[in-house]
This record gives C-alpha cells, sequence and structure tokens, in this order.
C-alpha cells in the first residue's frame, strides 16, 4: 500500500511534535519533513513533492496563505489541509481562495485529522463545520435570488446531492440509498456538470443556498 506522504508545516515545535507522534502510528502516512515558516515549506515541497501539506497560517518570514499559493505553484499535484486556530473571515476565505481544500481546526479530533486527509487525499473538500457555514452564509448573502434550481437533475441526483450537503461520503451515500459506489459517483459527476460547479464543497453550499439540504 502506497502511503500518504505528508509535510507539517507550523511554527510550534510542540505542535509539529504533536502532530508527527500521531500521524506517524498510522500505516497509511508518512511523515516526509516539517517546516516552522512559509519559506521553508516552498522549499520543502520543492524537495519532496509531498501528496498534502498540514498548513499552518500564522506564522513569521511568510503566512500560510502565501505559503499555499506557492506551494501550489511548484507542486499542483500536491494538496494543502489549513490547521489553524483561527476561524476569522480574513484568514479562511483567502486561504481558500489561495487553493487550500481543506481547513481545519487544531482542536480537531486526531481521527477526525486522519480521515480529513484521507479525504483530500481523495480530492475531497474538508471543512471545519464553522468554515462550511461561514461559506454558505457568504454565497448565499452574495447570491440571493440569483438562479433557480435546474430542471435538469433527476431525482435521485436531487438525492445525491442533499447528502452531499449532510457531509456524507461516496461511500456513506451508496449505503444510505442502497446503490453502488460506482453509482454514487455517476450522480456525483453529473451534478457537478450541471450546476456548473468544480467540488462537493460548492454543491453542499448550492444545496442549502436553495433548500435541498436535508434535516438532521
Amino acid at each position: 500500500m502506497d502511503k500518504i506522504s505528508v509535510l507539517i508545516v507550523d511554527d510550534h515545535g510542540v505542535v509539529r511534535q504533536g502532530l508527527r507522534t500521531y500521524l506517524e502510528l498510522l500505516d497509511d502516512i508518512e511523515i516526509v519533513a516539517e517546516a516552522e515558516n512559509g519559506v521553508e515549506a516552498v522549499v520543502l515541497v520543492r524537495q519532496y513533492n509531498p501528496d498534502i501539506v498540514l498548513m499552518d497560517l500564522v506564522m513569521p518570514e511568510m503566512d500560510g496563505i502565501e505559503a499555499t499559493h506557492q506551494v501550489l505553484e511548484v507542486s499542483p499535484t500536491t494538496k494543502v489541509i489549513v490547521l489553524t486556530s483561527f476561524a476569522e473571515d480574513e484568514l479562511v476565505f483567502p486561504a481558500i481562495e489561495a487553493g487550500a481544500i481543506g481547513y481545519l481546526l487544531k482542536d480537531v479530533d486526531p481521527q477526525d485529522l486522519h480521515h480529513a486527509i484521507q479525504a483530500v487525499h481523495r480530492g475531497e473538500t474538508q471543512l471545519h463545520p464553522d468554515i462550511t457555514k461561514k461559506l454558505i452564509d457568504r454565497v448565499t448573502a452574495s447570491q440571493k435570488g440569483a438562479d433557480t434550481v435546474p430542471g435538469d437533475l433527476t431525482p435521485r441526483e436531487l438525492e445525491v446531492l442533499a447528502l452531499i450537503a449532510q457531509g456524507q461520503s461516496n461511500r456513506e451515500i451508496a449505503a444510505t440509498l442502497t446503490i453502488s459506489e460506482k453509482t454514487v459517483k455517476t450522480h456525483v459527476g453529473n451534478i457537478l456538470s450541471k450546476l456548473h460547479l468544480s467540488d462537493r464543497t460548492q454543491a453542499a453550499i448550492y444545496a442549502h443556498k436553495h433548500s435541498l439540504a436535508l434535516d438532521d
């Protein structure tokens, strides 16, 4: 089994050591290096081309937002997960706009962090619930009443869209609807194509905006 290579970027040595100690216990994770600021992160990404970068935001010399920009320029296949203590709008939105496809807070449960790394490695967006709400609120405020749900989504696709909005993975959706995971993947692709969206997070935002999300 190929391991997921991870670069840890944080200006606090204790945080880096804590992440390394936990992640090195996992069979599918390999820590390739650590960096204490964005400048070091870019150099190490160029050297190791890691699958995942766990990126702090507030750091000396180069912050995590600029580092994310440069990391993705150096290694477009690398995926960035922001791991920070801060959920302020002025950090969240620039980080996501810079290309981070994960945004987690440092109080995340270790198992949830592991699952997030696995999901981002598969190309899925992973956001802390508070961050998802911020994005939904922002899109809703800026696009309120802009368009309507297109009529070419099938009833099954609407079901899948609602479950995406609940944060379910393809496997979970397959179990909920009693269909194959391959079929779910096809439905997700159709939804993104028909709605002209690029990823599951945008689909979830769309579903909430148009009141298509299922009640918990």
